[in-house]
């Protein structure tokens, strides 16, 4: 069992004892998660009067809406009211960043799911029947639609204009570098998309209120941005609508920006009724209408040396955006400031284009854009290993930033805090790497049927929003007279236990227990203008935040204590539920009581900047990221030959969370993000209907995700010691989304055990997701390459 980090540091200036901060403390709500009492949207009491919406989707991908039957919906039984485009009191429009994603469908469809109808009825079920019945009620001319990005990039269509990142020691240098390259490798391949499966699906819940005032509780990341499209959308101001999320079931990115089409709906409906309206969908509706992670194609050329060392890159990213641009142009530039990985790359360029397809608009998921960025780097390093017949840890190394020396990357940020050789050093000689290849091999020889493989791969993701100014945060701490504590902040708690840390880090400042501390709900009311909870930032800005206010308040206890008792203000301790002072202690409570009495102010604002951070996105070319944090994975994996099966057979992983703030929490965060990358490069499948555009897997019976049983017997994870070269919270790191990156070393392993039935050299075409059929097909491939090499081999002996 590994062993809970005590964060032992403390602020400068007054003093703590025993604190909460380094403690594997259980989630703050795990014990109404397992009990079932743990409340979301849909578990609200309903108001009197409330009404319920379901949104009518197109069944065409593509067409012109030639009319809508609104009297023969509203006819339906329970209709109350049938919305449309031209009822809309605002802009047409929820997208985050360009104005390009209606509400409802406007004269066009773009795919199929998009709603073009919203039915709103006495109960869900017959607003949900009468929804179902649009294809009856509505007349469209179809057009061919476009569904792969790579039939969109042959039609020049793209979301936004493309992007290039490039990194020339001169010009022309780096076409000269690959040509005088001893090696080069040319080719493409394609990544596929993820549905985040988010277990509590899209909801919202619109209440309006006095002097025209509307109130959402709506499941979603980021509760200003709903604020600000709500009101949009209704053509107020944003002061007249409040969001409050109390908790999420799950996001990972689905709710950041594409709650705002299922608010915006309920308030519509709310206000244009007077009643209160919830909008709830079922997963296959979510499915249909909601986008996810962007699927990326591939063209590169790469040259190296005899030592498998890059000397030069040149790549086309393609991602598939969708039917709008969403979030589409900071994924991509997250992706290409993460295609180097943990390699330092001489002499590259990196071409990013946003295809625009007939499919449902794609969007932020965990890792937001990164995973994608570092899948190609991993993919070539593994191909040139296999090109030279070297280990690919051995060409891992030769490709490691450096600490000195290589250490710029593409963008021009110096990676100052590199820890990844030594990380991966630790990790190798922990999980016995060497010999455990060595005894795969021979396992391999001895065994016809069933085939083992193994992959380190190593981790380097920058933590950040790559818009500058998101990366600010602020929070509210109350103490109340009993010497209890609330705070309130502005990021939101899906599960990744974001409230424990920020109520550890509070608790940790006043010296008081973790029961003493509560955090409530988002709410746009008490925190304005906040980012959204995503790119691993929520604790690094939160956290900051709420520290400061809790910090204010201590201090004021401090000079009040100092008053009372005599000494300086900066000797006073606080610690185990008391303040401590030349000799004398006394029970946090009384003081906090003393101090109302004496009208000290006990309640605080708190507001964090992070520092440092500047981008150009014209030039692509700054400090996106505040630090970056590290790991590295090894996984063993047997494939079964005549099947296509696999089984991850064990998993070691060393991950840099920094001076951990929970241990547990950051613990249980890698192993999630290490299973859930698994599942998307392994068996999760996303199919449309080269027909009709209709996607095929909506539904679990449909989409394979991972289960209990696809993790390994052994999983270890650890936390490697370091402590943040930057003044983080407690120089803590963020863990939520760099571990997506750890199971390349799965699909890379899967690989190895495929190539295993070759001869040496094999290179498998092996495509993601690794299904059985994928395995199957890099394995037929494989046997073709040997069988036309074996006639190549006869052929120049007859000769």
């Amino acid at each position: 069992m590994n062993k809970p980090f005590v964060n032992t540091s403390f602020v400068p200036g007054v003093t703590r004892e025993g604190g909460q901060v380094g403690l594997g403390v259980a989630h703050e709500s795990a014990h109404l998660h397992v009990t079932g009492a743990a409340p979301y949207v849909d578990d609200i009491p309903e108001s009197a009067g409330t009404l319920h919406a379901a949104l009518a989707l197109s069944p065409v991908a593509a067409g012109g809406v030639r009319r809508i039957d609104r009297a023969g919906l509203a006819a339906l039984p329970g209709v109350v009211a049938v919305l449309t485009a031209a009822d809309l009191p605002g802009p047409n429009d929820c997208g985050p960043v360009v104005h390009d994603d209606p509400i409802l469908a406007d004269g066009v469809v773009r795919y199929v799911g998009q709603p073009v109808a919203l039915i709103v009825a006495s109960t869900r079920n017959l607003a949900r029947r009468a929804a179902a019945r649009i294809a009856d009620h509505l007349e469209i001319e179809p057009a061919v639609p476009v569904l792969t990005a790579r039939a969109a990039f042959a039609r020049g269509d793209f979301l936004l204009p493309p992007v290039s990142l490039v990194r020339e020691s001169a010009p022309g240098a780096l076409q000269a570098a690959i040509a005088a390259a001893p090696h080069r490798l040319e080719g493409t391949f394609s990544l596929g998309g993820q549905e985040q499966f988010y277990l509590e699906g899209q909801i919202s819940y619109a209440l309006p209120t006095e002097d025209r005032g509307m109130r959402v509780y709506c499941s979603t990341q980021h509760p200003s941005e709903m604020q600000h499209l709500v009101a949009r959308a209704l053509g107020w101001r944003s002061h007249q609508v409040v969001v409050e999320c109390r908790r999420m079931g799950g996001g990972f990115g689905g709710k950041e920006s594409q709650s705002a089409l299922f608010a915006c709906c309920a308030a519509i409906a709310a206000d244009r009724l007077g009643r209160p309206v919830k909008l709830r969908l079922d997963r296959d509706d979510d499915f249909m209408i909601t986008g996810r992670r962007h699927g990326f194609d591939y063209d590169y050329t790469i040259g190296f040396d005899d030592e498998g060392r890059i000397l030069g890159l040149e790549a086309r990213l393609i991602a598939n955006g969708g039917h709008s641009a969403d979030l589409s142009a900071a994924v991509m530039t997250r992706a290409l400031c993460h295609v180097d990985n943990a390699y330092y790359l001489p002499e590259v360029a990196l071409h990013g284009f946003i295809a625009r397809t007939n499919t449902q608009s794609n969007t932020a998921f965990r890792g937001f854009g990164g995973p994608q960025g570092a899948f190609l780097i991993e993919m070539l390093i593994d191909r040139i290993a296999r090109h030279r017949g070297r280990d690919p840890l051995a060409v891992r190394r030769v490709n490691f930033y450096g600490t000195e020396s290589r250490n710029t990357t593409p963008y021009g940020q110096i990676v100052a805090d590199n820890v990844i050789d030594q990380l991966v050093t630790a990790l190798a000689g922990e999980a016995d790497y060497p010999a455990r290849r060595a005894a795969i091999a021979a396992f391999n020889r001895d065994n016809a049927v069933l085939k083992k493989g193994i992959a380190l791969t190593p981790v380097k993701f920058g933590i950040s929003f790559n818009v500058p100014h998101l990366n600010q945060a602020g929070a509210l701490v109350h103490v109340y007279a009993d010497g209890s504590v609330l705070v309130n902040h502005g990021g939101t708690e899906m599960g990744q236990g974001l409230n424990t840390k920020v109520a550890q880090v509070v608790a940790d400042v006043l010296g008081v227990g973790l029961g003493a501390v509560r955090c409530t709900a988002t709410d746009t009311s008490k925190i304005a203008n906040t980012s959204a909870t995503a790119a691993s930032t929520g604790t690094d800005l939160n956290g900051m935040a709420a520290q400061a206010a809790a910090m204010t308040i201590r201090d004021r206890l401090a000079v009040f204590m100092a008053s009372v008792h005599g000494g300086a203000a900066q000797e006073v301790r606080f610690g185990a539920d008391h303040v401590h002072l030349a000799g004398v202690a006394v029970p946090f409570a009384s003081l906090v009581r003393a101090a109302y009495e004496a009208r000290v102010q006990l309640w605080s604002d708190g507001f964090y900047a992070t520092p440092k951070v500047h981008w150009d996105r014209q030039a692509l070319r700054g400090n996106p990221f505040y630090y970056f944090a590290y790991g590295a994975a090894i996984s063993e994996v047997v494939i079964d030959t005549l099947t296509g099966e696999f089984a991850l057979l064990r998993a070691d992983i060393l991950h840099d969370a920094g001076r951990s703030l929970n241990p547990a929490i950051d613990i249980g965060q890698i192993e999630g993000g290490f299973i859930q990358s698994m599942g998307w490069l392994t068996m999760e499948e996303l199919v449309w209907d080269e027909g009709t555009g209709r996607l095929l897997t909506h539904a679990p019976s449909t989409y394979k995700i991972p289960t209990a049983n696809d993790c390994p017997e052994r999983l270890r994870v650890r936390l490697f010691e370091n402590s943040n070269v930057e003044p983080t919270i407690h120089r803590s790191k963020a863990v939520g989304e760099p571990p997506m990156l750890l199971a390349f070393s799965v699909l890379l392993a899967i690989k190895d055990a495929v190539a295993a039935t070759g001869g040496a050299g094999a290179d498998p075409p092996l495509r993601t997701p690794a299904t059985p059929e994928a395995i199957l097909d890099a394995i037929e491939a494989i046997e073709a390459i040997g069988a036309i090499r074996a006639i190549g081999a006869i052929g120049a002996v007859q000769a």
